[in-house]
């Protein structure tokens, strides 16, 4: 896989696949700002799926867990613009602006396919990227500053995820990996999601479900396999990275391991 990313800043880069497909299962730290140059992107969370193309423009909320899978579309790479909009960034945004918080976030990604002031702010750096030497930190602010503003004028409910910055509190576990066992994430951020330390999600973990956490979530990802073969008449090669496998043999290995037939036999 050829994987090229260009950066402007930190902040903001072009980034680029090559190869047939990319899955990574992330949690980000910022919110990620995305513009589809090319190519097909497949984000699924705990309670939907998403699907975004060419001109598409997205925002992924940070400390959301997603599956993501990008594909090379039509001979073209797939190409985006990324912008990071930080915490650190978006206080001093928000330093002099009044916003009234909602008491929860949706777990969402938001939408904003071929708006025309977003697709022009994000198209407008688009030619810094040929330039050489560093790109001015002024210039960068100003960009994504006018980004965050565009943000806000189509859509008056941003702000309730833009102007959050407290780390996430302590959640019912049973819940929470019932939801996202899926997502192949260290047991420190899973730790972190669900407001404890390592250790007290480890303790709390099996206390709950009386046996470490890989080896539930290991069991859970092979039921959740074992429902798609045999209901959905799905084939492995279709299901592997949804339900949290990093590699085709391995999941084959696995499955037969726990059900003692390869998952091509249900076939």
């Amino acid at each position: 896989m050829e994987h090229i990313s260009k950066y402007l800043t930190k902040e903001i880069k072009l980034s680029s696949y090559d190869d047939k497909l990319f899955k990574s299962d992330l949690m980000f730290d910022d919110h990620m700002l995305i513009w589809f140059i090319s190519g097909e992107t497949k984000i699924i969370q705990a309670d939907k799926t998403y699907y975004f193309k060419t001109g598409d423009i997205f925002l992924i909320p940070r400390n959301q867990l997603a599956t993501i899978i990008n594909y090379p579309k039509n001979g073209q790479p797939h190409k985006t613009v990324v912008m990071h909009l930080s915490t650190e960034r978006l206080k001093k945004f928000y330093e002099k602006i009044d916003v009234r918080q909602k008491t929860t976030l949706e777990q969402k990604i938001y939408s904003f396919s071929k708006h025309p002031l977003l697709e022009s702010c994000l198209a407008s750096v688009m030619p810094y990227f040929d330039l050489e030497g560093k790109f001015p930190e002024n210039i960068a602010t100003l960009k994504i500053e006018e980004a965050i503003s565009i943000l806000r004028e189509i859509d008056k409910g941003v702000d309730n995820v833009l102007a959050h910055f407290d780390n996430p509190g302590k959640v019912d576990l049973i819940n929470f990996m019932e939801r996202n066992f899926m997502f192949n994430m260290p047991m420190e951020k899973l730790g972190y999601l669900t407001g404890r330390s390592l250790s007290t999600f480890n303790r709390d973990f099996k206390k709950l479900f009386n046996t470490r956490p890989q080896k539930w979530l290991t069991k859970k990802r092979l039921e959740l396999a074992h429902y798609q073969l045999t209901e959905k008449k799905k084939k492995p090669t279709e299901i592997y990275l949804e339900v949290g496998f990093e590699d085709l043999s391995h999941f084959s290995f696995a499955f037969k391991n726990q059900y003692g037939i390869p998952p091509t036999q249900l076939l």
